[in-house]
């Protein structure tokens, strides 16, 4: 299986740019106020019309009103939303029959939280390690002898950086989603690190 890979906390074009080239499937764009990450819909919108029409968009919300959600969906032409804070199930099953794919961050302690990613419907679940107070971008990884195959189309995200991508690869998941271990700091990718991310899972990427 061809792994994906998703580059996210994009703030810049040379770094969309050069995650493109070196062959990202997707580009994350975060919309969550608190992040270091944090672009606003209008830069986005920006960032959009610069970037190759070849790679997928998402959009990174935590908690956010569904008319912000569908307002950046729009503005920012994004293939994925991605739900990042503790939205229900009833909540993910809104944006069902809108445009962009929905997919659901679970944050993983134990089996028992992977085993609640069932509850959601969604086009694919993203799961990430856990820590209090903090969505995403944590830089730490949680125990990968808790993934089980769900049938799911499933993003393996947390502490994934050069050093770790071969192991995190033949995980078997859908997708790594990469976004702190590339950085030279938090909204700037370090174009050596992602060089050497994509160099280590070439061979799960032909």
């Amino acid at each position: 299986m061809i792994v994906k890979v998703k580059v996210c906390g994009i703030t810049n074009v040379e770094d969309a740019r050069a995650a493109v080239d070196m062959g990202a499937d997707i580009l994350g764009f975060n919309f969550y106020e608190k992040s270091p990450r944090y672009v606003t819909i209008e830069q986005a919108a920006n960032l959009v019309y610069k970037i190759p029409a070849i790679v997928s968009l998402a959009g990174v919300f935590v908690n956010a009103e569904p008319g912000t959600i569908r307002e950046a969906a729009r503005e920012c032409d994004l293939d994925w939303i991605q739900l990042h804070g503790d939205e229900s199930p009833e909540f993910c099953e809104q944006f069902k029959t809108d445009g962009p794919n929905i997919m659901k961050a679970v944050r993983i302690k134990t089996r028992e939280d992977i085993e609640r990613a069932s509850q959601y419907a969604t086009d694919a679940i993203l799961l990430d390690a856990f820590q209090q107070e903090r969505y995403g971008g944590t830089g730490q990884t949680f125990d990968w002898g808790l993934l089980t195959y769900s049938g799911q189309r499933i993003f393996l995200a947390g502490g994934i950086t050069p050093e770790n991508a071969r192991e995190a690869a033949e995980q078997g998941m859908y997708a790594l989603d990469i976004c702190s271990g590339i950085e030279s700091e938090p909204g700037k990718k370090c174009h050596k690190k992602m060089r050497a991310f994509f160099d280590a899972i070439q061979h799960v990427r032909r």
